[in-house]
């Protein structure tokens, strides 16, 4: 074997970056366990609060060495193997930005007709499209009256320098399409702030691009409302003037005295230096101010310059944390001590020692390391002049318009503009704080603090200075739009797991991957003896390096993920399948072993390779055009097809030459007694069968179409829209009872969620609102009607029930917009792979009789197994088609061609062979060589399929029956419809 030596190498040290990577999620385990059980109590419950105490306080801590590393808690976190919401619990929503709301308020809320009516009829018209609103809006009001100009609505006093009466409808929409992005943008920073803020380990956003959707994922959250208010709630933007540090002093002080005294009393030993050091603060003060005629970021300012080596008293928090920046004033903290702060700071007496007239806020991000600034991250913590009514004298309500650009040094510069009202107060805060600082505040945080330079008359600012580049100066003019413009958010999509159902799961996942390893193992080791043994270390390598590239790359490992992981199982066996079969073939032909192993490979290698590559394509489809759990799969799916096809392919090889380095005397084997000539020398007329295969399709899947038409198929919430809870119950409950006492409340649908104590219980009640209070009233109404049906009490907490009560352990809403996307962009998935396996089996065969033959072997499998979906829904056995299902159809889709593709690889082999032969008879002889690995690799998958389908989980029931529908068939479509199809497309040929 060429490249031997590369091979060994490229896999140790795969193998190294996977346990390095895997070591991170080993020690943030055995750190959660550390503090699980340190914050137990004496009867054995878990304090929460006191848990996530325990992780913030090590969050910048180095808790971790490695080769001479040193690793802090964070970072682990960030490295760790993240675990999906399904199998930890947690919250997924998508938020819509309204463009109607901008458009709105940029016309100054017009109550012109046509305006009103177009925004309306633009929301229906784009529902399920991918149209722009603002331009399907505009042409819905140029069809209601062309002579209307855009001027005419937005030509306001809010939007005077940049819309008037002479501006051209291609201008006004130029500036509506650019403030609609800047909406989303402000939308996304802000949710990104709160999000960061809110506690959870391993929270992730993202934009969903070409829409005005953000996708946020939480897990562990345990309070869906609080997650609810906090990313719907209105921004809070604030102009505060910022105390000079003397003023500050004395009131942390005071604080530190109160500690010290605490401290003392615990630990009698203090010092008298320690005791007398708050009471020599005020000597610690100097008097450096400056002035000019702007506003400045830069971090000189009148403030006193604080010598922080006479902070330090021992165990003291405020001071004893504080860090020491010669050049920068203002008090600094690391930000893994903010926590500790934010304790004293809540404490009510604390509390009653700051005056009303002042408030502590912290910076919203670490201040950047240079010059100035040493050690780790810091953060400034602000002391705020407050009022006694705690209102901003001056909110975001104010400004007109903030744009970000470079002055005349190039450097990146805010310009902000404010209106009337705002600006006399603007003037008046900027000429009483001249020398000072004015504190820019979003959500009670500090996102920017610069120094007013001089006084600001027209309400017209800059800011400048303390940007390190363009994209920080515009999501700061993005804050400063917070208030300008209104861009409510509405929750489209809302999915919660509760952390039960989550750890059901979990062990639900688990099981499907040890019982699936260890029959595929068993069934290798005693087909295909040492060599099966060979290939089930290459399937350890598979699945080791798939576990460490999915932690490298960040992913998370979803419950369709783990049936990605165990769909892999059966891929990876196929190449092996593949590689022994050649082998055996080559052995019975009497080619000695080294030569049997060598042309093996060489013979199955380009098979394997289609095969793979056309599965890839899928996978990459999947992950191109899907969301949430497909997009998982598809993750797992894509690296389980590359780690496969590198462990099976050249991992083994290097494995079987080591053993077969002997020759014809080396002890391997491909094969026992019984397997050796197992399903050879058949001659099996299957073309001549085709007809009968053609009669026995089109009547199963006319069976279905009609079983579709008298009862159709159970479609999910993500196809239809609607509302979906999991509930559960202290004891079995009967579906059926459970539906018709509920359909007194409103129309409901009722089924078993994997067991008879669960029930999933779907509604399209008030779908077409998508407020929280609709959400909140149809999740009152569900557990009013169960508690007045069953008598049983409702149970918030999933983690404690018991007898005589019920819980909803999840949660899930579409909107029906997204549900029309998410059933276009399925379409789209599979269109898009058929073109593209079409486009690949004509190159690779170089006959478009091939790659027909192939799409139309896929078209039957699909309507196949949509028949089949139809045909249980009818007899009474539902499954559900989801998401999940639509993964499980594209990867059917790949499958399948991947079993077509041997065959016709095997054909093409035969064909330049036996050149002039008749192509029935080559064709046959084909698929008679190739039928032993067909039915192999049919059975280990199928194996794994139904281990999949019985301790999957009700979660992946749909997705685990449509692939064991799909590989039955792919198996049969392979030999009986798409090799059929391309010898009758063949017909002037076969009559010759």
């Amino acid at each position: 074997m060429k490249n031997k030596g590369f091979v060994i190498f490229l896999t140790i040290l795969i193998s190294l970056l996977c346990i390095y990577y895997l070591s991170f999620t080993m020690i943030a385990q055995g750190i959660t366990e550390q503090a699980t059980t340190e914050t137990l109590d004496s009867e054995g419950n878990i304090n929460v609060v006191e848990k996530q105490r325990y992780l913030d306080s090590i969050w910048n801590e180095p808790v971790y060495d490695l080769l001479g590393a040193s690793y802090t808690y964070k970072e682990i976190k960030e490295t760790e193997l993240n675990l999906g919401l399904d199998l930890q619990g947690g919250m997924h929503v998508t938020l819509e930005v309204s463009p109607i709301d901008i458009l709105k308020g940029l016309s100054g809320n017009s109550r012109d007709s046509d305006f009103n009516d177009a925004l309306s009829e633009a929301k229906i018209n784009i529902r399920g499209t991918q149209l722009n609103f603002v331009n399907e809006f505009y042409r819905v009001f140029k069809e209601k009256d062309p002579t209307k100009d855009l001027a005419q609505i937005f030509a306001t006093a809010a939007n005077r320098g940049r819309i008037n009466l002479s501006s051209t409808d291609e201008e006004i929409l130029e500036i509506i399409n650019t403030e609609v992005e800047s909406a989303i943008d402000r939308s996304f920073n802000i949710l990104r702030t709160r999000i960061d803020r809110f506690g959870t380990s391993q929270p992730n956003i993202q934009r969903l691009q070409g829409t005005g959707r953000i996708q946020i994922e939480l897990p562990g959250v345990d309070n869906p409302e609080r997650v609810r208010k906090l990313l719907q709630g209105v921004a809070k933007l604030e102009f505060w003037e910022v105390h000079q540090a003397q003023e500050a002093i004395p009131v942390l002080s005071s604080i530190n005295q109160m500690i010290s005294d605490e401290l003392k009393q615990q630990s009698p030993e203090l010092s008298e230096e320690e005791q007398q050091i708050s009471q020599d603060l005020s000597e610690l003060l100097s008097d450096n101010s400056t002035a000019g005629d702007s506003l400045s970021n830069a971090e000189g300012d009148s403030s006193a310059q604080l010598n922080l080596d006479s902070l330090i008293t021992r165990n003291s928090a405020l001071f004893d944390l504080l860090k020491q920046s010669p050049n920068y004033p203002g008090f600094l903290y690391d930000v893994k001590d903010t926590a500790k702060i934010n304790r004293i700071m809540e404490r009510e007496d604390v509390q009653a020692l700051i005056p009303a007239t002042m408030k502590f806020l912290w910076d919203v991000k670490p201040k950047d390391q240079g010059e100035d600034l040493t050690g780790p991250d810091l953060l400034e913590l602000y002391p705020i002049k407050s009022n006694r009514t705690g209102k901003a004298s001056l909110t975001g309500e104010t400004i007109a318009n903030a744009s970000q650009n470079l002055n005349e040094r190039a450097e990146p510069e805010v310009t902000m503009q404010m209106n009337a009202s705002g600006a006399r107060i603007w003037a008046k805060m900027t000429r009483e704080n001249i020398g000072q600082r004015i504190a820019i505040v979003l959500d009670n945080y500090v996102f920017s603090a610069p120094n007013v330079l001089g006084e600001i008359p027209n309400g017209s600012s800059s800011i400048s200075g303390g940007f390190d580049d363009i994209d920080e100066a515009k999501d700061l003019a993005n804050i400063l739009k917070a208030g300008s413009l209104p861009a409510p958010t509405t929750i489209v999509e809302d999915v919660v797991v509760g952390p039960t159902l989550g750890k059901v799961a979990q062990n639900q996942g688990l099981n499907s991957i040890l019982f699936g390893l260890i029959i595929v193992i068993v069934f290798m080791v005693i087909y295909y003896a040492k060599g099966g043994l060979i290939a089930n270390v290459a399937l350890f390598f598979n699945v080791f390096f798939i576990m460490g590239i999915l932690a490298q790359f960040g992913s998370s490992l979803t419950l369709p993920g783990i049936a990605g992981i165990v769909l892999t199982f059966g891929m990876a066996i196929d190449a092996n399948v593949l590689i022994f079969e050649r082998i055996k073939e080559e052995l019975r032909n009497g080619s000695g072993l080294k030569a049997a192993i060598s042309s093996g490979y060489k013979k199955a290698y380009w098979s394997i390779f289609d095969a793979n590559l056309t599965t890839l394509i899928v996978g990459m489809i999947l992950f191109w055009l899907g969301q949430g759990p497909i997009k998982g799969f598809a993750i797992t799916l894509m690296i389980g097809i590359v780690c496969s096809f590198f462990s099976a392919v050249f991992i083994t090889r290097v494995i079987v030459e080591a053993f077969s380095k002997k020759g014809d005397n080396a002890k391997i084997s491909f094969a026992n007694a019984f397997s050796r000539n197992a399903l050879t020398g058949l001659n099996l007329d299957f073309l001549g069968k085709r007809r009968l295969a053609y009669y026995f399709s089109a009547a199963f899947i006319t069976l279905g179409i009609v079983a579709m038409v008298i009862k159709g198929i159970t479609l999910g919430v993500d196809f239809k829209g609607g509302r979906s809870y999991v509930v559960a119950f202290d004891e079995a409950r009967d579906a059926t009872e459970i539906r018709n006492s509920l359909s007194n409340y409103f129309d409901v649908q009722v089924k078993t969620f994997g067991a008879p104590d669960i029930l999933k219980v779907t509604t399209s009640y008030l779908i077409d609102d998508e407020s929280d209070e609709a959400d909140i009233q149809v999740r009152d109404e569900l557990v009013r009607a169960l508690t007045e049906s069953t008598g049983l009490t409702y149970m918030k907490d999933d983690t404690n029930l018991g007898e005589g009560n019920f819980t909803i352990s999840s949660s899930s809403k579409v909107s029906p917009t997204i549900a029309d996307d998410i059933k276009n962009s399925s379409y789209k998935s599979g269109a898009l792979a058929l073109i593209c396996i079409f486009i690949y089996i004509v190159f690779r065969f170089r006959k478009w009789q091939f790659g027909l033959g192939a799409i139309v072997a896929l078209f039957h499998d699909t309507l196949f197994v949509l028949s089949a979906f139809a045909i249980a829904n009818l007899l009474g056995i539902s499954f559900e088609a989801d998401q999940v299902f639509v993964a499980a159809i594209l990867t059917i889709i790949g499958y399948s061609i991947n079993d077509t593709v041997v065959v016709f690889d095997r054909i093409r082999e035969n064909l330049g062979i036996k050149s002039g032969s008749e192509l029935i008879k080559v064709f046959n002889e084909s698929l008679n060589n190739t039928i032993s690995r067909t039915l192999i690799t049919s059975i280990t998958t199928l194996i794994v399929v139904i281990v999949l389908f019985a301790f999957g989980g009700a979660v992946l029931q749909g997705f685990s029956f449509a692939l064991l529908v799909g590989i039955i068939v792919g198996t049969y479509s392979s030999v009986f419809i798409a090799t059929p199809i391309v010898i009758d497309l063949n017909k002037a040929k076969v009559a010759e």
